[in-house]
């Protein structure tokens, strides 16, 4: 018995042990995944191929790292909501300019694509802290525009974006009018646990179960459910329940924790949608829920209203 027993607690030693090898070693390349297989880390194409009205933006992160992203306009001198896009973790932002495409079609507005450090043509090593500090210097570079209405900035998040953008938007509710969330992950402490399972009982987030013996080795947490909850502005939650990464669980458990305190929650979920392509698959259904959400929540203003703000800028 007592062999069997030292033989179990063994067993269970070298998974450990062989588990925080793993995460030690190679957490970067499972969270972060500049280049696809088979490709390489520039763009395939640019906006210009889809005749996209664009412009180059260069910026500098707090910690010096330069950034690269795109700012696309639906034509020049429109006026429409900002769309701050994050995207997942796998490729660059050119991958999603045909969905963005179709996004400045539906929903008349602007969008900006931050490639973060390590990611396109931005410098730099992907890293939880340098992407947030990623994302805060491309909301600095909107909120300083003139050129856009600054009070219309929508941080839209499709899944590790989704965290990249709650973060962002909580730590900024002067500046961010609204989030989407779109087949987002509760933390990367839970996904572990998804991706290989054998660490689900050592790895999680405060709601798993299980001694969580290897939370203290992840570099990039990620744990938007510890976040989501702080967030005041109002939040469109849209999930795929065909997700193949990310179990549509992650979602409705965000929104739950989201709704406690914020009123200003909605949730739609779609049900052939899958990881990358709930887009696609939610129709004309997808962009009439992003559509009414952005007329809700970040109207555009009324040409008495915008007379009078000028008029209260000049008597002062």
């Amino acid at each position: 018995m007592v062999s069997y027993v030292s033989a179990l607690l063994y067993g269970v030693g070298g998974i450990v042990v062989a588990g925080m090898a793993l995460l030690v070693a190679f957490q970067e390349r499972l969270v972060y995944v500049p280049v696809l297989p088979g490709l390489t880390k520039s763009y395939p194409i640019t906006p210009t191929r889809l005749r996209l009205i664009y412009e180059d933006v260069w910026l500098r992160s707090s910690d010096g790292v330069r950034l690269h992203a795109w700012f696309i306009k639906l034509f020049p001198d429109c006026q429409g909501p900002t769309i701050l896009f994050f995207q997942e973790n796998a490729g660059n932002i050119a991958h999603r300019l045909e969905m963005v495409r179709i996004m400045l079609q539906k929903l008349h507005c602007n969008v900006f694509m931050l490639s973060y450090r390590g990611y396109g043509a931005s410098d730099g090593h992907p890293s939880q802290h340098g992407i947030t500090r990623d994302a805060q210097a491309a909301l600095d570079h909107l909120s300083q525009r003139t050129d856009i209405d600054t009070s219309r900035i929508v941080v839209f998040g499709r899944s590790l974006g989704g965290a990249v953008g709650a973060v962002l938007t909580k730590n900024n509710p002067d500046k961010v009018a609204a989030l989407i969330l779109e087949n987002t992950f509760t933390s990367i402490l839970d996904m572990a646990g998804v991706l290989l399972p054998f660490l689900k009982w050592f790895i999680g987030s405060s709601g798993s179960k299980g001694p969580k013996v290897l939370n203290f080795v992840v570099r990039s947490p990620w744990s938007t459910i510890d976040v989501v909850g702080e967030i005041k502005q109002p939040i469109l939650f849209l999930s795929g329940l065909q997700d193949e990464m990310v179990p549509p669980s992650h979602m409705q458990l965000l929104y739950a924790k989201a709704a406690v305190r914020n009123n200003q929650c909605k949730f739609v979920d779609f049900p052939t949608g899958m990881h990358m392509d709930t887009w696609l698959a939610g129709g004309d259904q997808y962009w009439k829920t992003i559509q009414e959400f952005l007329e809700q929540h970040v109207p555009e203003k009324k040409e008495n209203e915008s007379s009078s703000n000028g008029n209260d800028l000049k008597e002062r």
